[in-house]
């Protein structure tokens, strides 16, 4: 066995603590619903749920929901026995949005409510600021 003294990789960034004071709320629908894809899906240990914003879509941004590991700018945050791991340059765009799950005969669906927001498009799916 021999050991490099090589650089390598620059190692992660240490994992953030967890804090309740999240940006995003999620409803009890919302909520119940990731139980269930983390479940269905088997998601891996130490994945949370990613919620964010990145450019694109009809109205100029648009929502990033989904399961990955912390990166080296997010934070981490604990909502109803969850993990939210969001990067903390998106706060901004979602300081006071509320995540919820609709499942109904003309909709199906997580769907994103953003004060922020100044225009919307009408899937809901992306917004303007």
């Amino acid at each position: 066995m021999s050991v490099s003294t090589e650089p390598t990789e620059a190692a992660p960034a240490a994992p953030t603590a967890a804090t309740s004071k999240s940006p995003v709320r999620l409803t009890d629908r919302a909520s119940d619903e990731i139980k269930k894809l983390i479940k269905a899906k088997n998601v891996p240990e130490g994945f949370g749920l990613r919620v964010g914003v990145r450019g694109g879509g009809c109205s100029g941004m648009s929502y990033i929901l989904g399961f990955d590991k912390q990166r080296e700018h997010d934070l981490l945050f604990e909502i109803d026995d969850l993990t939210l791991v969001m990067d903390r340059r998106h706060g901004l765009y979602l300081m006071g949005t509320t995540v919820d799950y609709h499942d109904g005969l003309d909709a199906r669906g997580f769907t994103f409510e953003n004060p922020n927001a100044a225009s919307t498009c009408g899937c809901g799916s992306s917004f303007g600021v």
